[in-house]
């Protein structure tokens, strides 16, 4: 396996960060490749949503918590957030109770991530989420299970396609 190929699992925190990508000193060097945080505490929705944009040829970076989100996105600086709103307490940082909006909060705060675009989702059925979501500046809301064809295109509105994308067919919810 050449090094352009290798995947690698990266722990920088507690909540591990998957990393479905190159580490950065193995990126390809040429047209700009847009890079996509996912951020769910769900290791299936994080797969899955990282397969698919994978698959069209985005980077993607997950974090499973609050504080692995804010960390990846200080050294990342991805191109587009797409964040969960419900988290579990995060135990390693003192049983800090995490949500989307909260991590919002934080990376509005941060230079590198004042004007990075969020998506937000979620499986909750909380009333006003995608009232607040749209009223903290988030580009898009989806309620889970996520039509990946309209994440898809909301992802292309946002960020653009990623050069030489690979176009797998139709996509399926998830």
């Amino acid at each position: 396996m050449n090094s352009s190929s290798r995947l690698s699992t990266t722990k920088i925190a507690p909540g591990a960060l998957l990393s479905l990508s190159p580490e950065p000193e193995t990126r390809k060097t040429g047209p700009h490749v847009p890079r996509i945080l996912i951020a769910d505490d769900n290791i299936v929705i994080l797969k899955a949503l990282s397969i698919k944009l994978k698959s069209k040829g985005y980077e993607v970076r997950t974090a499973m918590d609050g504080s692995t989100a804010v960390s990846c996105v200080r050294r990342e600086r991805p191109d587009l957030i797409i964040l969960d709103i419900n988290f579990p307490p995060d135990a390693a940082q003192g049983g800090i109770t995490w949500d989307g909006f909260l991590i919002l909060d934080w990376l509005r705060r941060l230079d590198e991530a004042r004007e990075t675009p969020v998506i937000f989702i979620t499986g909750a059925e909380g009333t006003g989420f995608r009232e607040r979501a749209m009223s903290m500046g988030a580009v898009a809301f989806f309620q889970k299970p996520i039509d990946q064809d309209e994440l898809l295109h909301v992802v292309h509105e946002t960020v653009g396609d990623p050069p030489d994308h690979l176009d797998d067919g139709p996509a399926a919810g998830f």
